[in-house]
């Protein structure tokens, strides 16, 4: 392989640290039978889902990115004082203010620390890793915590058997750092949002243009709603076209790749956008069916099971990919450095 990097200022920019988390309780499908018309065989077939995490009541976006933050930093071996910058990337902030990324700063104790929140649904995490990995690059800074956390159980309707089957909680964090010389890191991205599809995947209240009212809540406005058939053919097409551009754009294959993140939203739509690519499924990573889609913490997430299956190391070239509500895309190829 002949990697093709393009040009860049300054110094070049690294994950150098990872960690995640889930909470303890597990909904499983069995669980789902006995709330809705559904079944595991249903939810299976469809979606590749078994089981997903679920925050306790109390638990919140912010306390799911505190320990996650907290197992990077820890992997690290740093105080969370070093850190100059959070990002952190949610649909389901603790509230509209303050940014979670304030709550997350001063939890942890990020002294000195700014930060703030960045909305782009399940392309959360990708979109900034690319934020933080810019302000490295540029000299700005060099110690970012980019963190994609939601806590999906909050805003899923437990009766909607189309969507409450879909999602579940997690958060994960991965530190931003130079890239030694010897390391090439963040090699490239490619990003793209089409809002026509805004209608297809929304939670229609809870902003200035429906606010939180009696009628609001009665009429369910405050759920996720989803036209399932519109997203699923603009992620597999995207899915795909993303990551063809910024791999050709690189000069790298397919063959080149050691590992495929995809975000994990539905198994059909990985295996799909793997067959077009013509990618082995060895080398994709598929978790959904312990997670389901945590939007935001699906990649952090993706990437931390890769690890504890021994299909990450240093060196690796990695593509994430990412389709979410909005509609965003996501494309981030690089060298992983752990």
């Amino acid at each position: 392989m002949s990697l093709t990097l393009r040009p860049r200022v300054a110094r070049r920019a690294k994950i150098s640290a990872l960690g995640t988390y889930v909470p303890p309780r597990v909904l499983s499908n069995q669980d789902l039978e006995k709330m809705v018309d559904t079944s595991d065989e249903w939810i299976y077939s469809r979606v590749g889902i078994r089981e997903r995490h679920l925050v306790d009541k109390g638990m919140a976006t912010s306390d799911m990115a505190v320990e996650a933050a907290k197992r990077c930093l820890a992997e690290r071996g740093i105080a969370a004082s070093e850190l100059e910058t959070i990002i952190v990337a949610t649909v389901t902030p603790d509230m509209l203010f303050p940014a979670t990324a304030c709550l997350v700063q001063d939890r942890i104790g990020a002294k000195g620390a700014w930060g703030f929140d960045l909305s782009a649904a399940c392309s959360g995490f990708t979109y900034a890793l690319q934020v933080g990995a810019k302000l490295v690059e540029s000299g700005a800074h060099s110690k970012v915590m980019v963190i994609g956390a939601d806590t999906m159980s909050s805003i899923i309707d437990y009766t909607d058997r189309a969507t409450c089957v879909l999602f579940g909680d997690g958060a994960g964090a991965a530190l931003i750092e130079p890239a030694a010389e010897d390391e090439i890191g963040m090699i490239d991205f490619v990003h793209e949002i089409d809002g026509s599809g805004g209608p297809a995947l929304n939670m229609p209240a809870g902003g200035s243009l429906n606010p939180s009212t009696c009628e609001t809540v009665q009429n369910k406005m405050h759920f996720v709603h989803q036209d399932g058939q519109a997203v699923y053919r603009f992620a597999v097409r995207k899915m795909v076209e993303a990551s063809e551009a910024v791999l050709n754009r690189n000069g790298v294959s397919i063959d080149d790749l050691a590992l495929f993140v995809p975000h994990q939203a539905n198994k059909r739509i990985i295996t799909s956008s793997a067959e077009r690519l013509k990618l082995p499924l060895e080398k994709v990573i598929i978790n959904i069916d312990r997670f389901g889609n945590t939007t935001a913490g699906t990649v952090p997430l993706a990437m931390g099971t890769a690890r504890e299956e021994g299909r990450l190391k240093k060196g690796d070239l990695v593509l994430a990919t990412t389709v979410g509500a909005g509609f965003t895309v996501g494309a981030s190829l690089l060298r992983w450095e752990i």
